[in-house]
């Protein structure tokens, strides 16, 4: 382009930017504009005040007059995003609550996000901690992964810094859809190639983007927070530790993972990469080598062992009944005795009888009890669960009792480091477990919750195939949730010969599955009244329920307190799908 056609070219944006609302203006007869916060080459966005509902919000001014394609694409993708954020619905995503069209313009109502973007953070502070990277990647990963579970999956394409609000209380949100694109299967490559130059993988700019592509830029974001090196300069990429010696090695590790230029290197899906987020240790250099020399001590103490078996006939007969007598004492231990003690006694335990299922079930109960599941007692428990599984005899009813009790776990109480509750996250802990007993189903008549963990199991295996699976190009239909939803109510019914515990925990689980899949059903028209009853006759019959127990109180109170929230979001979705059509 010219001297003189590029001047030309900016004189006629200048045009089209200095004709704005004029502050002051009421759209709409309530948004009142109050001041410019932002501009970009075909928008404006003010802060506005409603004053119906005394609420700011922010308002992005979109012109529809544009002087050629390029201007034509941009108003176009700012439409797509309008629309596209329309339908979405996470606390770090901000809402679109109208969009108001009136000839030559297009007014955007959504959100207004108090708070920083995280480049200008970089630019006032430089490199971030990383107990915050860490922290607000687990923010960004649990959104990606919800962006990714739409049908079709939304490929956001432009993470980076700019994009990412942090706000006052510490959280995350993301903006700017203007480039992010529903990912088409049959589709070779997209339609407009668009990004952030460093940020962006290699594919985005000459093939299709899917779920990994958005791996890779949270890496390089992740990078970028880290190093404090901006990937836009053309700087070769180095790994953290070669430029902050500070950053621990597992996160190290995640970061060049999520960054390889393959994409079939990469992380597959989010919850791979947040799995990693939380047992970092488990994936460095030395733990692994670690893993090495314990098996070959193990090697050499099996050799010695063998060696010895010959003189140990007497000693086995006088060993087994002392490791008896110690295991008894070890798994019973008082009930004011502390959680951490309780714990430590319980692995001693199963060190003595690896597979005896007793005191694994005594570590369950003592977390049950105490209403506390996280990291660390995810940590605990499944290091000496996975450690002696072989040992486990795999048809015995013993087993199946302790996986359906260690679902449950993570089905009602599993929490994220930062004290969240993500039932997403909360249902793919839990599916192992209930897969297993799915698995040996021949025991299910001597085991008498065999029936609820089926019913667990179903839930799971729902929400594999079409949740988390964000490459499977085949949506849920109405006749899956149909199909749900008869099941679910189907046990409610015959649950009233149950125990308080039983009942309150698939009744909380299926209203954390009413409220987490309740756009998709409303996309596929699930009849809004098959809802709501299920959710009222829950609520019905937990009010009414007499419970004794701790853990039992805790829970009633959780679905009672969120039966309210829950019924609201459900009547809300349906409504802003009829204000969309």
């Amino acid at each position: 382009m010219s001297v003189l056609r590029q001047a030309r070219h900016q004189h006629a944006q200048c045009l089209q930017l200095v004709v704005m609302t004029v502050i002051g203006t009421v759209i709409e007869g309530k948004y009142e504009i109050l001041r410019e916060i932002g501009r970009g080459g075909m928008s404006v966005v003010y802060l506005a005040m409603d004053t119906h509902l005394n609420k700011q919000w922010a308002v992005k001014e979109i012109r529809k007059r544009g002087n050629g394609r390029n201007d034509e694409v941009i108003i176009n993708s700012l439409l797509v995003e309008a629309n596209m954020m329309k339908r979405l619905d996470h606390p770090a995503l901000p809402r679109i609550v109208d969009i108001i069209e009136n000839g030559e313009t297009i007014y955007v109502i959504m959100d207004y996000i108090e708070g920083e973007s995280l480049d200008r953070i970089l630019k006032e502070y430089g490199k971030q901690p990383e107990e915050k990277v860490i922290s607000w990647s687990k923010q960004l990963c649990d959104v990606l992964s919800y962006l990714h579970s739409q049908k079709p999956p939304i490929i956001y394409r432009d993470m980076k810094p700019a994009n990412i609000m942090l706000k006052p209380e510490g959280n995350v949100k993301i903006i700017d859809f203007g480039i992010a694109r529903e990912y088409k299967e049959q589709n070779l490559t997209d339609t407009t190639v668009l990004g952030t130059k460093g940020y962006a993988p290699p594919e985005q700019y000459s093939g299709q983007t899917d779920a990994r592509s958005d791996i890779f830029a949270l890496g390089m974001t992740m990078h970028h927070l880290l190093t404090g090196v901006d990937p836009r300069g053309g700087t070769p990429y180095e790994p953290v530790r070669n430029l902050n010696p500070d950053i621990s090695e597992g996160l190290e590790v995640i970061i060049d993972k999520c960054v390889q230029p393959a994409s079939e290197n990469r992380y597959q899906n989010c919850a791979e990469l947040l799995y990693d987020f939380e047992h970092p240790d488990l994936i460095t250099k030395g733990y692994k080598k670690n893993q090495k020399r314990k098996l070959t001590s193990f090697i050499a103490m099996l050799v010695l062992t063998i060696g010895l078996i010959t003189t140990g006939v007497l000693c086995k007969y006088v060993s087994t009944s002392m490791n008896n007598s110690t295991y008894e004492a070890l798994v019973s231990v008082m009930d004011s005795t502390s959680l951490e003690e309780k714990i430590e006694s319980y692995k001693d335990a199963i060190k003595i009888y690896p597979a005896d299922t007793t005191a694994y079930m005594k570590m369950v109960e003592a977390y049950e009890n105490e209403g506390n599941f996280s990291k660390n007692e995810n940590d605990e428990l499944l290091a000496v669960y996975n450690a002696n599984k072989s040992q486990f005899d795999s048809s015995g009813e013993d087993l199946f009792i302790l996986n359906y009790k260690i679902g449950m776990m993570y089905f009602n109480y599993y929490t994220s480091d930062d004290g969240s509750e993500n039932f997403a996250v909360r249902v793919q802990k839990a599916f192992p477990f209930f897969e297993s007993n799915h698995l040996n189903s021949d025991l299910s008549e001597e085991f008498e919750n065999a029936e609820l963990s089926e019913c667990y199991y179903q839930i799971c295996l729902f929400y594999k195939e079409y949740i988390f699976n964000s490459t499977n190009v085949e949506e849920a239909s109405k006749s899956d949730y149909d199909a749900v939803l008869e099941v679910l109510n189907a046990e409610v019914e015959k649950l009233n010969e149950e125990g308080a515990y039983d009942q309150l925990t698939l009744y909380n689980s299926i209203f954390m599955l009413m409220y987490d899949q309740r756009l998709n059903m409303v996309s596929v028209n699930v009849d809004k009244g098959k809802i709501l009853d299920i959710l009222d006759e829950v609520y019905e019959k937990t009010a009414n329920l007499n419970v004794q127990k701790e853990q039992s109180k805790k829970l009633k109170k959780e679905i009672i307190d969120n039966y309210e929230v829950y019924r609201q979001a459900v009547e809300r979705a349906y409504e802003n799908e009829e204000m969309r059509k």
